[in-house]
């Protein structure tokens, strides 16, 4: 399904469980998936710098999807968790939350709430909780969405960029910083 040019796009954007990551990210508020998404070839290829990687590794539509960003693919030991224990989620596993999950947590402004959103994927279901998570990732004034690291809107520049950004500024502005 092409989710780029369809006269839907947002529609099938929010309901696409490609977005709805393993470890409780949402896909939708990465800042390598936006500039895929958009086809950013400038914000790509700066990313696949930082990465130190190939422009087509740094490709994402998402971790359910094909394509990963071969970042996410050589650090996340989620999705090999997740196929060697039949789960869909960290949160269906018995062994939720994880000591590994609970460490990742913690080494990125970005991950601060993938508990909390685990425990939200099962409660209200995977549609629902995309839906919600893509209004959380968006301005709040012209709803463009945004990467977790946006202060502003990068539409219309509207402060804060987000919900997100708005409840953990404090910290997202301290990690920028580094």
């Amino acid at each position: 399904m092409n989710r780029h040019n369809s006269g839907n796009t947002e529609i099938k954007i929010q309901n696409n469980k490609d977005l709805a990551a393993v470890c409780g990210l949402y896909c939708g508020a990465c800042g390598i998936y936006l500039a895929t998404r958009e086809d950013d070839t400038e914000r790509i290829l700066q990313y696949a710098v930082v990465l130190n990687q190939t422009f087509d590794e740094t490709l994402c539509d998402g971790c359910g999807a094909a394509r990963k960003s071969l970042h996410c693919t050589k650090m996340c030991t989620f999705i090999d968790c997740k196929k060697a224990k039949s789960v869909d989620f960290c949160a269906a596993c018995n062994e939720f939350p994880c000591q590994v999950l609970i460490e990742f947590q913690t080494k990125m402004p970005h991950r601060l709430e993938i508990l909390e959103s685990q425990i939200r994927m099962k409660e209200i279901g995977i549609e629902n909780w995309l839906i919600e998570m893509k209004n959380y990732f968006s301005c709040p004034r012209c709803s463009t969405a945004s990467s977790a690291y946006h202060l502003v809107c990068r539409k219309c520049g509207n402060t804060p960029g987000s919900k997100f950004v708005s409840q953990n500024k404090d910290l997202i502005e301290q990690y920028l910083l580094k």
